[in-house]
């Protein structure tokens, strides 16, 4: 099978690296801010790696991948997570809006980005239409879809809000994998790794962990150590015969009591399972226990990366029949930000609801408020009503001025 180049920023520990080496992609570069992770990049890959902020260009230069099959990434996920403030474009981590600028840099045949499903929530439905109306202007079609990683072989539910993008002639070959029939359960995920020191009860075990799991969380630096995430996770994984509050060196020994009486930990090994990892892949992860734990847990899952990247591998070898496509600018997630952002001037409110069909005045104004988290909003009141003009977007995109660089220079450490 020939190879098609891929450029990766974000990288991480290789989940996303891995899925997209099966389903055919050969990586060019990968970029990753965390050393350790890094080192794990580099222990397990032939190709390029370089370490540092991705969007530092003494680190890398986009320009010298012009043309890549696949420009590919996990930006970061605070930004935008329901466990977090949800700051978007205010959080000095957010690369998504940075990273679409490199699209006009690279003019890859195909764009792949991966982010948490908070990123799908209305209040990210205007920041979701500049990404969509900036890849219309580079000539791309856009698609997001949220994915579940149990439906593509994983005993976890992981949701993930995938962004695909193509040129048009690529576009209509390209089809979202489909979901599998069945689910796979914890217990059988890891029923040979809970029981490989002999534990005896491992079978009891294996039947209290008989649904899918909940989401591995990985934590960061600055928040959540080598554990299975906040309150409510633990109390998931406990209903599935798993202590979540630590992460284990070792399966339970033979002569450990029963999960009625203690309930066992998961080591890294079982943790990278249920990330998709397989035995076969021979994988190596740099670093100690929690930062280990932490490249999995925040790991794009290989299998879900090798089905979308399959897909993907699929439609810029044209196989199978085309389909029609929506005209590049048909997608609308925010009417009041298409409103806003199509007009020359001010625009009245009477014509902002209009944009929003049956929807009233208070709708309109909500809508306003979530927008001004992203942009600058101008507000002009007159005797004839209130008018609205879209200003700035507030978020990175590669000024030298942003504020995000005197953070990322304050916070270097913190920041992941």
């Amino acid at each position: 099978m020939s190879k098609l180049t891929s450029v990766e920023i974000c990288a991480g520990a290789g989940g996303q690296a891995l899925g997209l080496h099966r389903a055919g992609f050969e990586h060019a570069l990968a970029v990753e801010l965390d050393p350790t992770a890094a080192e794990t990049l580099r222990l397990n890959s032939k190709g390029r790696v370089e370490v540092g902020d991705v969007a530092d260009p003494t680190v890398w230069s986009p320009a010298d991948y012009e043309g890549v099959d696949l420009f590919a990434g996990g930006v970061p996920c605070p930004p935008f997570s329901l466990a977090g403030k949800q700051l978007g474009s205010s959080d000095e981590r957010d690369l998504f809006a940075w990273a679409i600028e490199q699209v006009a840099v690279i003019q890859p045949r195909a764009l792949l980005l991966e982010n948490v499903r908070g990123l799908a929530a209305a209040r990210f439905s205007g920041y979701r239409q500049r990404v969509l109306d900036r890849l219309t202007q580079l000539g791309y079609v856009a698609d997001w879809r949220l994915i579940q990683a149990s439906d593509f072989g994983l005993a976890q539910l992981r949701p993930r809000f995938v962004l695909v993008a193509m040129k048009p002639e690529d576009a209509a070959y390209f089809r979202w994998p489909e979901p599998r029939e069945t689910h796979i359960t914890v217990g059988e995920a890891l029923r040979d790794l809970m029981g490989a020191n002999g534990w005896k009860h491992v079978d009891e075990w294996a039947a209290l962990a008989n649904r899918v799991g909940p989401t591995i969380v990985g934590g960061s630096k600055k928040h959540g150590g080598a554990d299975l995430g906040p309150t409510r996770a633990k109390a998931a994984w406990a209903a599935l015969g798993v202590d979540g509050k630590g992460v284990a060196d070792e399966a339970p020994g033979p002569d450990a009591p029963p999960p009625s009486v203690k309930l066992p930990r998961l080591t890294v090994e079982m943790v990278a399972r249920l990330q998709g990892w397989r035995e076969e892949d021979d994988w190596q992860f740099a670093g100690r226990k929690t930062s280990q734990y932490r490249q999995i847990g925040n790991a794009f899952p290989p299998p879900v990366a090798e089905a979308v990247g399959r897909a993907i591998r699929d439609a810029l070898e044209h196989k199978g029949v085309p389909h029609e496509i929506p005209e590049l600018s048909a997608d609308v997630h925010d009417p009041v930000y298409r409103a806003l952002a199509s007009a020359d001037g001010y625009v009245s409110i009477e014509r902002l609801i209009e944009a929003l069909n049956e929807f009233g005045e208070a709708s309109v104004e909500r809508r306003l408020a979530v927008l001004a988290q992203d942009f600058e909003l101008d507000v002009r009141t007159t005797s004839k009503g209130t008018a609205y003009r879209l200003g700035e977007f507030k978020g990175f995109t590669g000024q030298e001025d942003h504020s995000r660089h005197a953070y990322f220079e304050a916070h270097r450490n913190k920041v992941s």
